[in-house]
Protein backbone atom coordinates (compact mmCIF):
# COMPACT_ATOMS: atom_id res chain seq x y z
CA UNK A 1 0.00 0.00 0.00
CA UNK A 2 1.40 3.57 -0.95
CA UNK A 3 1.75 6.44 1.62
CA UNK A 4 -1.04 8.31 -0.56
CA UNK A 5 -3.53 5.72 -0.26
CA UNK A 6 -2.48 5.15 3.88
CA UNK A 7 -2.83 9.00 4.31
CA UNK A 8 -6.39 8.75 2.31
CA UNK A 9 -7.90 6.01 4.48
CA UNK A 10 -6.58 7.46 7.57
CA UNK A 11 -8.58 10.91 6.56
CA UNK A 12 -11.80 9.04 5.89
CA UNK A 13 -11.60 7.31 9.62
CA UNK A 14 -10.60 10.45 11.71
CA UNK A 15 -12.48 12.99 9.46
CA UNK A 16 -15.98 13.91 10.90
CA UNK A 17 -19.19 13.49 8.73
CA UNK A 18 -20.50 16.78 7.33
CA UNK A 19 -24.37 16.38 7.45
CA UNK A 20 -25.85 17.91 4.72
CA UNK A 21 -27.90 20.90 5.62
CA UNK A 22 -32.04 20.42 6.12
CA UNK A 23 -33.55 22.04 3.16
CA UNK A 24 -37.01 23.83 3.73
CA UNK A 25 -38.40 24.42 0.37
CA UNK A 26 -41.23 27.58 -0.77
CA UNK A 27 -42.84 28.36 -3.91
CA UNK A 28 -44.90 31.15 -5.22
CA UNK A 29 -44.67 34.98 -5.79
CA UNK A 30 -42.19 36.42 -8.54
CA UNK A 31 -42.68 39.48 -7.20
CA UNK A 32 -40.66 39.39 -3.94
CA UNK A 33 -37.83 36.85 -5.65
CA UNK A 34 -34.87 38.74 -6.05
CA UNK A 35 -35.34 40.03 -2.39
CA UNK A 36 -35.55 36.40 -1.17
CA UNK A 37 -33.22 34.98 -2.88
CA UNK A 38 -30.59 37.22 -1.30
CA UNK A 39 -32.77 36.54 2.02
CA UNK A 40 -31.69 32.82 1.19
CA UNK A 41 -28.34 33.03 0.64
CA UNK A 42 -27.24 35.33 3.63
CA UNK A 43 -29.19 32.94 6.05
CA UNK A 44 -27.10 29.95 5.48
CA UNK A 45 -24.44 32.53 7.38
CA UNK A 46 -26.93 32.76 10.05
CA UNK A 47 -28.05 29.16 10.56
CA UNK A 48 -25.76 26.82 7.99
CA UNK A 49 -27.84 24.04 9.18
CA UNK A 50 -30.81 25.24 7.27
CA UNK A 51 -31.28 25.62 3.01
CA UNK A 52 -34.12 27.24 1.92
CA UNK A 53 -34.89 26.29 -1.96
CA UNK A 54 -37.66 29.03 -3.71
CA UNK A 55 -39.58 28.15 -7.13
CA UNK A 56 -40.66 31.39 -8.50
CA UNK A 57 -44.02 29.83 -10.26
CA UNK A 58 -46.58 32.54 -9.22
CA UNK A 59 -48.51 33.46 -6.54
CA UNK A 60 -51.25 31.06 -7.72
CA UNK A 61 -49.24 28.07 -7.74
CA UNK A 62 -48.13 29.07 -4.48
CA UNK A 63 -51.49 28.88 -3.11
CA UNK A 64 -51.92 25.58 -4.76
CA UNK A 65 -48.85 23.95 -3.65
CA UNK A 66 -49.07 25.29 0.56
CA UNK A 67 -52.92 24.07 0.32
CA UNK A 68 -51.45 20.26 -1.25
CA UNK A 69 -49.13 20.51 1.25
CA UNK A 70 -45.93 20.09 -0.91
CA UNK A 71 -43.59 23.01 0.23
CA UNK A 72 -43.20 24.29 3.88
CA UNK A 73 -44.00 27.72 2.64
CA UNK A 74 -46.45 29.12 0.21
CA UNK A 75 -45.17 33.01 -0.79
CA UNK A 76 -48.16 35.16 -2.60
CA UNK A 77 -48.64 39.11 -3.47
CA UNK A 78 -52.29 38.68 -3.48
CA UNK A 79 -53.88 37.31 0.15
CA UNK A 80 -55.40 33.98 0.01
CA UNK A 81 -59.62 34.51 -0.27
CA UNK A 82 -62.11 32.77 2.22
CA UNK A 83 -62.61 29.82 -0.01
CA UNK A 84 -59.12 28.98 -0.94
CA UNK A 85 -58.18 29.10 3.27
CA UNK A 86 -61.67 27.10 3.70
CA UNK A 87 -59.64 24.03 1.70
CA UNK A 88 -56.88 24.04 4.02
CA UNK A 89 -56.36 21.19 6.41
CA UNK A 90 -55.36 23.74 8.83
CA UNK A 91 -55.36 27.40 9.99
CA UNK A 92 -52.83 28.88 7.64
CA UNK A 93 -51.16 31.87 8.71
CA UNK A 94 -50.44 35.15 6.41
CA UNK A 95 -47.14 36.87 7.40
CA UNK A 96 -45.89 40.07 5.36
CA UNK A 97 -42.32 40.23 4.60
CA UNK A 98 -42.06 43.96 2.34
CA UNK A 99 -43.52 46.32 0.80
CA UNK A 100 -43.15 46.55 -2.93
CA UNK A 101 -44.39 48.14 -6.27
CA UNK A 102 -45.72 47.12 -9.23
CA UNK A 103 -44.45 49.77 -12.09
CA UNK A 104 -45.95 50.11 -15.57
CA UNK A 105 -42.90 49.82 -18.01
CA UNK A 106 -43.16 50.69 -21.78
CA UNK A 107 -40.55 50.54 -24.75
CA UNK A 108 -41.80 53.41 -26.59
CA UNK A 109 -38.74 54.49 -29.21
CA UNK A 110 -36.95 57.73 -28.51
CA UNK A 111 -38.30 58.20 -25.20
CA UNK A 112 -36.89 56.43 -22.47
CA UNK A 113 -38.63 59.01 -19.58
CA UNK A 114 -41.09 61.57 -18.70
CA UNK A 115 -44.05 59.52 -19.51
CA UNK A 116 -47.24 60.38 -17.54
CA UNK A 117 -50.30 57.79 -17.14
CA UNK A 118 -53.75 58.30 -15.24
CA UNK A 119 -55.50 54.81 -13.99
CA UNK A 120 -58.32 55.54 -16.42
CA UNK A 121 -56.09 55.79 -19.25
CA UNK A 122 -53.94 52.70 -18.37
CA UNK A 123 -57.42 50.76 -17.73
CA UNK A 124 -58.35 52.21 -21.67
CA UNK A 125 -55.05 51.01 -22.82
CA UNK A 126 -55.85 47.15 -20.90
CA UNK A 127 -59.21 47.26 -22.37
CA UNK A 128 -58.11 47.66 -26.09
CA UNK A 129 -59.71 51.26 -26.11
CA UNK A 130 -56.40 52.96 -26.51
CA UNK A 131 -54.66 51.25 -29.32
CA UNK A 132 -51.85 53.79 -30.20
CA UNK A 133 -49.02 56.26 -28.34
CA UNK A 134 -50.05 59.37 -29.82
CA UNK A 135 -53.52 58.90 -29.20
CA UNK A 136 -54.92 62.78 -27.95
CA UNK A 137 -55.87 61.32 -24.60
CA UNK A 138 -51.73 60.23 -24.19
CA UNK A 139 -50.77 63.47 -25.70
CA UNK A 140 -53.08 65.64 -23.75
CA UNK A 141 -51.45 64.80 -20.16
CA UNK A 142 -47.79 64.61 -22.26
CA UNK A 143 -47.57 67.87 -23.97
CA UNK A 144 -43.44 68.13 -23.95
CA UNK A 145 -43.47 64.40 -25.62
CA UNK A 146 -43.04 63.91 -29.02
CA UNK A 147 -44.99 60.53 -29.11
CA UNK A 148 -44.92 58.19 -32.19
CA UNK A 149 -47.26 56.72 -34.47
CA UNK A 150 -46.78 53.58 -33.24
CA UNK A 151 -49.53 50.42 -32.01
CA UNK A 152 -49.43 49.53 -28.78
CA UNK A 153 -48.22 46.09 -27.30
CA UNK A 154 -50.14 45.29 -24.25
CA UNK A 155 -48.20 42.95 -22.39
CA UNK A 156 -50.01 40.72 -19.26
CA UNK A 157 -49.23 37.76 -17.25
CA UNK A 158 -49.87 34.53 -18.54
CA UNK A 159 -49.95 32.40 -15.28
CA UNK A 160 -52.18 33.09 -11.86
CA UNK A 161 -50.13 36.11 -10.61
CA UNK A 162 -50.46 38.41 -7.23
CA UNK A 163 -48.50 41.23 -9.45
CA UNK A 164 -51.25 40.84 -11.98
CA UNK A 165 -54.07 41.01 -8.60
CA UNK A 166 -52.34 44.41 -7.24
CA UNK A 167 -52.15 45.34 -11.30
CA UNK A 168 -56.17 44.84 -11.20
CA UNK A 169 -56.80 45.82 -7.60
CA UNK A 170 -55.81 49.10 -9.11
CA UNK A 171 -57.61 49.46 -12.43
CA UNK A 172 -60.71 48.39 -10.40
CA UNK A 173 -60.12 50.95 -7.93
CA UNK A 174 -59.88 54.07 -10.81
CA UNK A 175 -62.18 52.57 -13.13
CA UNK A 176 -65.65 51.81 -13.23
CA UNK A 177 -65.37 49.96 -16.38
CA UNK A 178 -62.55 47.74 -15.63
CA UNK A 179 -64.34 46.82 -12.45
CA UNK A 180 -67.64 46.06 -14.28
CA UNK A 181 -66.12 44.10 -16.83
CA UNK A 182 -62.66 42.64 -15.69
CA UNK A 183 -62.40 42.75 -12.15
CA UNK A 184 -59.82 41.83 -9.57
CA UNK A 185 -57.99 38.83 -9.45
CA UNK A 186 -54.89 36.51 -10.13
CA UNK A 187 -56.02 34.93 -13.41
CA UNK A 188 -58.22 37.40 -15.47
CA UNK A 189 -60.34 37.10 -18.65
CA UNK A 190 -57.85 39.84 -20.53
CA UNK A 191 -59.72 41.35 -23.62
CA UNK A 192 -56.31 42.28 -25.15
CA UNK A 193 -52.54 41.16 -25.27
CA UNK A 194 -49.06 38.91 -24.72
CA UNK A 195 -48.72 36.82 -21.99
CA UNK A 196 -45.50 36.31 -19.94
CA UNK A 197 -44.63 33.90 -17.42
CA UNK A 198 -43.92 35.43 -14.06
CA UNK A 199 -42.74 39.00 -13.59
CA UNK A 200 -39.33 37.64 -15.65
CA UNK A 201 -41.64 37.20 -18.74
CA UNK A 202 -43.44 40.03 -18.92
CA UNK A 203 -40.23 42.22 -18.61
CA UNK A 204 -38.53 40.45 -21.24
CA UNK A 205 -41.37 40.70 -23.53
CA UNK A 206 -41.76 44.44 -22.84
CA UNK A 207 -37.24 44.77 -23.46
CA UNK A 208 -37.96 43.10 -26.99
CA UNK A 209 -41.27 44.74 -28.31
CA UNK A 210 -41.07 48.16 -29.34
CA UNK A 211 -44.98 50.08 -28.46
CA UNK A 212 -45.20 47.39 -25.78
CA UNK A 213 -46.42 48.13 -22.03
CA UNK A 214 -46.48 46.12 -19.17
CA UNK A 215 -46.51 45.75 -15.68
CA UNK A 216 -43.65 44.33 -13.27
CA UNK A 217 -42.53 44.26 -9.91
CA UNK A 218 -39.83 47.45 -9.67
CA UNK A 219 -36.62 45.76 -9.01
CA UNK A 220 -37.42 44.02 -12.37
CA UNK A 221 -38.00 47.10 -14.26
CA UNK A 222 -34.56 48.59 -12.70
CA UNK A 223 -32.71 45.39 -13.69
CA UNK A 224 -34.17 45.39 -16.94
CA UNK A 225 -33.64 49.17 -17.74
CA UNK A 226 -36.92 49.24 -18.61
CA UNK A 227 -38.56 52.68 -19.06
CA UNK A 228 -41.47 53.13 -16.02
CA UNK A 229 -44.01 55.73 -15.94
CA UNK A 230 -44.80 58.15 -13.35
CA UNK A 231 -48.00 57.64 -12.17
CA UNK A 232 -51.28 59.75 -10.88
CA UNK A 233 -52.01 59.00 -7.16
CA UNK A 234 -55.24 59.70 -5.48
CA UNK A 235 -54.08 62.95 -4.41
CA UNK A 236 -53.70 64.26 -8.02
CA UNK A 237 -49.91 63.86 -8.82
CA UNK A 238 -47.97 61.92 -10.88
CA UNK A 239 -45.23 59.68 -8.83
CA UNK A 240 -42.86 57.35 -10.24
CA UNK A 241 -42.49 54.03 -8.48
CA UNK A 242 -39.87 54.18 -5.56
CA UNK A 243 -39.12 52.84 -1.90
CA UNK A 244 -40.81 55.65 -0.30
CA UNK A 245 -43.86 55.79 -2.87
CA UNK A 246 -44.33 52.06 -1.29
CA UNK A 247 -43.34 52.81 2.09
CA UNK A 248 -46.10 55.94 2.40
CA UNK A 249 -49.08 53.76 0.50
CA UNK A 250 -48.39 51.64 3.77
CA UNK A 251 -47.84 54.52 6.40
CA UNK A 252 -51.74 54.64 7.07
CA UNK A 253 -53.00 51.38 6.83
CA UNK A 254 -55.33 49.86 9.43
CA UNK A 255 -53.59 46.63 9.35
CA UNK A 256 -56.30 43.92 10.18
CA UNK A 257 -55.83 40.64 12.43
CA UNK A 258 -55.03 38.33 9.64
CA UNK A 259 -52.77 40.41 7.82
CA UNK A 260 -55.26 40.55 4.26
CA UNK A 261 -54.75 44.32 3.41
CA UNK A 262 -54.88 45.84 0.32
CA UNK A 263 -52.95 49.62 -0.18
CA UNK A 264 -53.55 50.39 -3.72
CA UNK A 265 -54.72 53.34 -4.74
CA UNK A 266 -53.49 55.00 -0.87
CA UNK A 267 -53.89 58.41 0.51
CA UNK A 268 -51.41 60.62 0.51
CA UNK A 269 -49.32 63.18 -1.72
CA UNK A 270 -46.39 61.44 -2.74
CA UNK A 271 -47.63 57.37 -2.18
CA UNK A 272 -47.25 55.40 -5.76
CA UNK A 273 -50.94 54.20 -6.47
CA UNK A 274 -50.13 50.29 -7.23
CA UNK A 275 -48.28 49.21 -4.38
CA UNK A 276 -48.56 45.82 -2.08
CA UNK A 277 -47.15 43.80 0.75
CA UNK A 278 -46.07 40.12 0.14
CA UNK A 279 -46.93 37.42 2.07
CA UNK A 280 -45.62 34.40 3.24
CA UNK A 281 -48.25 31.29 4.09
CA UNK A 282 -47.50 29.25 6.54
CA UNK A 283 -49.66 26.51 8.41
CA UNK A 284 -49.92 27.82 12.01
CA UNK A 285 -50.12 24.10 13.24
CA UNK A 286 -46.30 22.43 11.85
CA UNK A 287 -46.43 18.90 10.49
CA UNK A 288 -43.08 18.06 10.78
CA UNK A 289 -41.36 19.76 14.63
CA UNK A 290 -37.80 20.35 13.12
CA UNK A 291 -38.71 21.53 9.83
CA UNK A 292 -41.12 24.01 11.17
CA UNK A 293 -38.75 25.37 13.82
CA UNK A 294 -36.54 26.24 11.57
CA UNK A 295 -39.19 28.13 9.19
CA UNK A 296 -40.29 29.86 11.93
CA UNK A 297 -36.82 30.61 13.47
CA UNK A 298 -35.94 32.11 10.01
CA UNK A 299 -39.15 34.23 9.38
CA UNK A 300 -38.03 36.21 13.09
CA UNK A 301 -35.05 36.97 11.54
CA UNK A 302 -36.44 37.86 7.78
CA UNK A 303 -39.00 40.09 9.42
CA UNK A 304 -35.77 41.84 11.86
CA UNK A 305 -32.95 42.04 10.41
CA UNK A 306 -33.70 40.98 7.00
CA UNK A 307 -35.56 44.51 6.14
CA UNK A 308 -32.22 45.81 5.65
CA UNK A 309 -30.86 43.89 2.67
CA UNK A 310 -34.81 45.16 1.31
CA UNK A 311 -33.64 48.99 -0.08
CA UNK A 312 -31.00 48.17 -2.16
CA UNK A 313 -33.25 46.11 -4.27
CA UNK A 314 -36.00 48.67 -4.12
CA UNK A 315 -38.50 47.34 -1.38
CA UNK A 316 -39.51 48.92 1.51
CA UNK A 317 -38.94 47.09 5.12
CA UNK A 318 -42.13 46.66 6.90
CA UNK A 319 -43.62 49.71 9.48
CA UNK A 320 -42.37 48.76 13.09
CA UNK A 321 -45.55 48.73 14.27
CA UNK A 322 -46.45 45.75 12.03
CA UNK A 323 -43.36 44.07 12.77
CA UNK A 324 -44.20 44.45 16.48
CA UNK A 325 -47.63 42.88 15.69
CA UNK A 326 -45.96 39.92 13.80
CA UNK A 327 -43.96 39.10 16.46
CA UNK A 328 -47.24 37.55 18.29
CA UNK A 329 -48.50 36.39 15.53
CA UNK A 330 -44.94 34.72 14.74
CA UNK A 331 -45.00 33.12 18.25
CA UNK A 332 -48.36 31.02 17.25
CA UNK A 333 -46.41 28.68 15.00
CA UNK A 334 -46.37 25.33 16.94
CA UNK A 335 -45.66 22.12 17.13
CA UNK A 336 -48.64 19.79 19.02
CA UNK A 337 -49.30 22.92 20.63
CA UNK A 338 -45.78 23.83 22.03
CA UNK A 339 -44.85 27.24 20.49
CA UNK A 340 -41.54 27.62 18.78
CA UNK A 341 -40.75 30.85 19.83
CA UNK A 342 -40.99 32.03 23.23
Amino acid sequence: MTGSILLALILMVVSPVMAAPLQLDGAGASFPYPIYSKWFDIYLDVDPDVQINYQSIGSGAGIRQILAKTVDFGASDSPMTDEELAEAEGEILHIPMVIGSTAVVYNMPGISSGLKLTGDLLADIYLGKVTQWNDPKIAELNPDLNLPKLAITVIRRSDGSGTTFTFSDYLSSVSEEWAEKIGTGKALRWPVGLGGKGNEGVAGLVKQLPGAIGYVEQAYADQNNLSQAAMQNKAGNFVLPSLKGASLAAAGVDMPADYRVSIVNADGEESYPIATFTWLLVYKDAVDEVRGRKLAEFIWWAIHDGGSYAEELHYAPLPDAVVEMLEGTLKELNYNGEPFLK
